[in-house]
This record gives structure tokens, C-alpha cells and sequence, in this order.
């Protein structure tokens, strides 16, 4: 079998060690552990990219512990409103859902909508429809609502009303995937509630094809999180795969020069997973920590939080 690769994040901005109990931080990483076993399971047995980054967000979408579907980001009024994108690096066909206020997994609507092919982007009410006449599951917005997001906007708005800032954690996070397959092809997807007490109708990077999400062919696939209206900026995902393919830098330079040099200036937490068409994965971040796993071509998975890395079965 020719080399395969696969990478996740559930996020950056992690807090700090001490603020949740051990056994928290493994439900944590066993969640991504769940991720990578089903993206690395399509991979392993001929699947294509797209369905490995796919199936390794639904499984991120589903957890309570990252801000993505179930568990995901509070607006200012108390709202959910969801986006998520698909980009397939051997067509460049994308497809991208935001504002959704309903959708249990947004990124199946995106490769749903990547598939039909009349638009690249839906957003709130529009999107909420195609998913349902698609057959999606679609939720109440109690589905997405857990404790951790309903303390996290209450602090939020404390923050907001002293003019102090919150933790990376408080504020932000995402989920997502990148990937090469046994036929050489990339693929990426993210998924995110956007930003804790968000302004009414923002989005993010995340849907947004080339900053948030993006995959070529040839040169890489990249899966963002962080302060998205930077990442929209910067156009982090197409600027990373221009400096592989067209500056000839490895994809680990490339990456750590875009999260670590042009947004490091901003003062802005982010990061990213990457994949090269060569199988090489890269995972930058400028914050105490980021929810990240990947296996690679090898077999070995692992999974981290902070610094420590820990091996894990898929």
C-alpha cells in the first residue's frame, strides 16, 4: 500500500493543565483517539481522503469536549450557530455550511453540498433546509448546548463588560482533519461553533475555502483554529500550500512560518495540522496547547494536549 497519512485537531487555546482533573483530559484525548482510529479506519482499507477527514470530524462533532456540533460555542445571545467546510485537493471542489442553527454534523452538509455541486457556501436558514431535504439529522439547539458553554459565555460577557480578555479556551475552538490516501490524493475538513459571546451572525474561517480549509494536490492539506477573522486575512490554508508549491519549502517550514511568524504578530492564539503530498504532517501552535493527534504512515497513532505526546492504539 502506498503511504497514507492522517491529522486532527479538536482546537487551540487549550487550558491550562491544572483546570480540569486527569481524568477529564483522558476523556479529552481518548475522544481524539476515537477521531484518528475512525479517519485512519477509511484510510487503511483503500477509503479515499475525503471520507477519512469526514468520518474524524462527525466522531469530534458528536464530543462534548471540543467546540464543534455537540458542545459547541454560545453567541451573544445565547445562540449556536455552526460552520463547517470540505475541500477535496484532487478536484479542488469544496463545500462549505455557516450559521447553520440546526445541523447535528455540518460537516456532512458541506460534503453534501460539495457533491451537488450548485454552490460552494450556504449559509443560516438555507443551509438548515438542504441539510434536512438531504436527510441529514438535524437537532433542537439544546442538543448542542453543554454545561462548559453555558459558563464559558457567562465569562465572557464578564470580560467583556470589565474590558479584560478571556482564555483562548474560553473564547474559541474548532475541529479538524487533513489527509493523504492510498491514491495519492489530499483532503481537509473543519468544523467549529465559532467564538465564545460571538457577534449575532459572525463567521469565522472555518467555511471559508483557503483560510480555514484548504487542500491541493501536490503540495497540502491544511485544517486551521483560531482567531478566524486573521485566518480569513492571511488566507492561512491557501498561503501555506503557495509556499510549498511555489517557494519550494517543506511543509513544516511552511506552516510554522505562517502560525508562528505572520500571525504570531497579531498576538492572536492559533494553529493548525497539515499534511504533505509526501505523507509529512506538521502540527504548529502559539498557545498553551492544542487538542491534536495523527498517525502516520507507519501505523502509529498519537494524541496530545499540551507537550506530553501519548501513543495510542487505532
Amino acid at each position: 500500500m502506498k503511504k497514507i497519512a492522517l491529522a486532527i485537531h479538536g482546537g487551540c487555546g487549550v487550558m491550562p493543565e491544572a483546570s480540569m482533573t486527569p481524568e477529564d483530559w483522558q476523556a479529552a484525548r481518548q475522544d481524539l483517539a476515537a477521531a484518528l482510529k475512525a479517519g485512519y479506519a477509511v484510510l487503511q482499507t483503500g477509503g479515499s481522503a475525503l471520507d477519512a477527514v469526514e468520518a474524524a470530524v462527525v466522531v469530534m462533532e458528536d464530543s462534548p469536549h471540543f467546540n464543534a456540533g455537540h458542545g459547541a460555542a454560545l453567541n451573544e445571545n445565547g445562540v449556536h450557530e455552526l460552520d463547517a467546510s470540505i475541500m477535496d485537493g484532487a478536484t479542488l471542489e469544496a463545500g462549505a455550511v455557516s450559521a447553520s442553527l440546526a445541523i447535528r454534523n455540518p460537516v456532512k452538509a458541506a460534503r453534501l453540498l460539495m457533491q451537488d455541486g450548485r454552490a460552494v457556501l450556504l449559509t443560516g436558514a438555507a443551509a438548515d433546509r438542504f441539510a434536512e431535504a438531504s436527510g441529514l439529522a438535524t437537532e433542537p439547539q439544546s442538543y448542542f448546548t453543554t454545561a462548559k458553554r453555558v459558563e464559558a459565555l457567562a465569562a465572557m460577557k464578564v470580560h467583556a463588560a470589565a474590558g479584560t480578555d478571556g482564555t483562548e479556551n474560553e473564547k474559541h475552538g474548532t475541529v479538524g482533519a487533513v489527509a493523504l490516501d492510498a491514491a495519492g490524493h489530499l483532503a481537509a475538513a473543519t468544523s467549529t461553533g465559532g467564538y465564545t459571546n460571538k457577534p449575532d451572525g459572525r463567521v469565522g474561517d472555518s467555511p471559508i475555502i483557503g483560510a480555514g480549509t484548504y487542500a491541493r494536490d501536490g503540495a497540502c492539506a491544511v485544517s486551521g483554529t483560531g482567531k478566524g477573522e486573521f485566518f480569513i486575512r492571511h488566507v492561512v490554508g491557501h498561503e501555506i500550500a503557495s509556499r510549498v508549491a511555489y517557494l519550494g519549502q517543506d511543509l513544516a517550514t511552511a506552516a510554522d512560518g505562517v502560525v508562528n511568524g505572520d500571525l504570531a504578530a497579531h498576538d492572536i492564539g492559533a494553529g493548525l495540522v497539515a499534511v504533505g503530498a509526501d505523507g509529512a504532517i506538521t502540527a504548529p501552535y502559539n498557545t498553551p496547547g492544542m487538542f491534536r493527534g495523527w498517525v502516520t504512515g507507519d501505523g502509529k497513532a498519537f494524541v496530545a494536549t499540551h507537550e506530553t505526546i501519548y501513543e495510542v492504539t487505532v
